[in-house]
């Protein structure tokens, strides 16, 4: 019997499980999660079934990293700067040979004038470097959070309702917004619509937007879902109505995932 692969990467399935769960789970696009397991049905996965969760080639065997030097160049000549070049002559600032003054002759005010003509000749002239000009970045929007990494999100509120119940990593994976059914549910980030739907128990009707490798957000217990899969969604743009759709009242569940695990949505979204 061969042996099933496990570690980083794979997933066992459990007694209840759904691909949808599993995909948002572990940051996935359900549907990629079926295509990289030759899934024809989604809902056609088995107890102790394995599962690849990660693009195939994103782990080595063992879930190590393989790192690779990086390669050198030519090699770097050193030498102090004030030594001249392939063993060249330096020359004065101004760029004139002159021989050095050896002889001397009697003092009289037409040497002494002299002398000095030739010592403000022998001054080299100064170049006034005008200051570049600071170059300002643009501003970020003043309702989002400022993306520091190139997976980072720049986060908006999804709602402007109040928040009743904040994030706790045992009794609520994300925040739970209270308001009234038909309330605008907003995107809050750009993204794809990886999900959109009432296949995962206690979440309602669903939309889930993936903004990158990194990040997936949840918008739960919608009244209606006004996007599809596979479109692309924009920062502030309306994607569902509230609703109390596996819900005990009406509100909208926010979730920030971060590599699927949820993570508080208050230490992403900007202060309000």
């Amino acid at each position: 019997m061969p042996v099933q692969p496990s570690g980083p990467g794979y997933y066992t399935v459990k007694r209840g499980d759904t691909l949808y769960r599993i995909a948002l789970e572990n940051g996935q696009d359900y549907k990629d999660v079926a295509a990289w397991n030759n899934l024809i049905n989604p809902s056609a996965i088995k107890e102790g079934q394995v599962l690849r969760v990660a693009p195939p080639g994103t782990t080595e065997a063992g879930g190590a990293v393989v790192s690779k030097p990086i390669a050198s160049g030519g090699v770097i000549e050193s030498r102090s700067l004030d030594q001249p070049v392939n063993g060249a002559q330096s020359l004065p600032a101004d760029g004139i040979k002159r021989e050095p003054r050896v002889g001397k002759e009697p003092y009289s005010d037409e040497a002494y004038a002299r002398l000095n003509r030739m010592t403000e000749a022998a001054k080299p002239v100064e170049t006034k470097v005008e200051p570049k000009p600071e170059v300002k970045p643009e501003p970020a929007p003043a309702a989002a959070t400022v993306a520091a990494g190139p997976d980072d999100v720049p986060w908006i509120w999804p709602s402007a309702a109040k928040v009743v119940a904040p994030f706790s990593e045992s009794a609520n994976k994300g925040l739970d917004f209270a308001g009234k059914a038909g309330d605008p549910v907003i995107a809050a980030g750009d993204g794809k619509v990886v999900y959109a739907g009432a296949g995962l128990r206690g979440y309602g009707e669903l939309v889930i937007v993936k903004h990158n490798a990194t990040f997936l957000s949840a918008y739960a217990h919608n009244r209606k879902i006004l996007v599809k899969e596979g479109q692309q969604v924009t920062r502030g743009q309306r994607i569902a109505e509230m609703g109390n759709t596996d819900a005990d009242s009406v509100k909208l569940h926010f979730e920030i995932r971060k590599q699927g695990k949820p993570v508080d949505p208050a230490q992403y979204l900007p202060k309000r």
